[in-house]
């Protein structure tokens, strides 16, 4: 007959029912996400019943989950919000420009400094090494803006972004382009002021703004950038950076090589989050 089942169906459907539509901090712990010690003590916290690890492991398996590197959302999200944008606004903004022979483009700032290093590196087995740096850092902030065509622009900009820079990137954005485009960036004040709102009026029609809902980054597409210069293995992220000068050097190099894969900037368009908009 075998052992006899520690809990019971109805002890796990509440399990699954804890752990798949919440998060931890939501039982008062003081992580994110779920891990099995945590699951452990959940369920010795419920019911009173002490598993190990490696049952927590089949059980979780027999559930049909496994462990995922999560999207993060930011709390303040409105998820009605989202999905009013991406059932409705989006697709009137589509509509939109293809009755009036526009290219969608979506823009984002971001910056990169010069010990803001990714990935790992080597040390003795089970001791975490501790990497001195230098506190001479220096940076450099960017916009860009992509299109579910491939189309990649970009501005380097040594100081902050306010809106005088920002205006300057989008008339080099209009300049020469034979289409209207209609540009698609979150609700920054950067992106709401006055002067921006002036010049996109100024262009008569060429140069239309839109808004993503608020918190929401992941609607983005443009972000894929960042996460390519920064973190990718021939990313600034994982190089040796020399001083402000090279760092721009090396910045506008691999922006340019950006420019030059189209297929890269259009595979942006069919992650999780952003397939809408391809």
């Amino acid at each position: 007959m075998g052992r006899p089942k520690k809990i019971s169906g109805k002890q796990i459907k509440w399990i699954y029912n804890a752990i798949t539509p919440k998060n931890p901090l939501q039982f008062k712990f003081e992580f994110a996400l779920w891990t099995r010690p945590m699951i452990q003590t959940l369920i010795c916290n419920k019911y009173g019943t002490k598993l190990s690890l490696a049952s927590i492991g089949r059980l979780l398996a027999q559930l049909g989950l496994t462990c995922q590197k999560p999207l993060m959302r930011a709390f303040q999200q409105s998820p009605p919000l989202v999905e009013k944008w991406l059932r409705e606004e989006y697709s009137e903004i589509k509509a939109r420009a293809q009755k009036e022979g526009a290219d969608i483009f979506f823009a984002d700032e971001a910056g990169v400094r010069s010990d803001a290093h990714s990935g790992r590196t080597w040390a003795l087995r089970g001791k975490t090494p501790v990497i001195a740096t230098t506190g001479a850092r220096f940076g450099l902030n960017m916009i860009s803006a992509v299109s579910p065509k491939g189309h990649l622009r970009f501005m380097v900009v040594p100081g902050r972004v306010a809106a005088y820079e920002f205006s300057d990137f989008l008339k080099r954005l209009v300049l020469g382009a034979e289409r209207p485009i209609f540009l698609i960036v979150d609700g920054h004040p950067v992106h709401r002021s006055a002067k921006v709102r002036k010049l996109a009026e100024s262009h008569n029609g060429k140069l239309k703004l839109f808004y993503l809902p608020p918190y929401s980054p992941e609607l983005n597409p443009d972000e894929y950038i960042w996460n390519d210069l920064k973190i990718k293995n021939n990313g600034v992220g994982r190089m040796q950076i020399a001083g402000p000068d090279y760092l721009k050097r090396k910045v506008t190099s691999h922006l340019k090589w950006m420019q030059r894969t189209p297929d890269m900037i259009r595979s942006f368009f069919h992650a999780p989050t952003t397939k809408y908009a391809a």
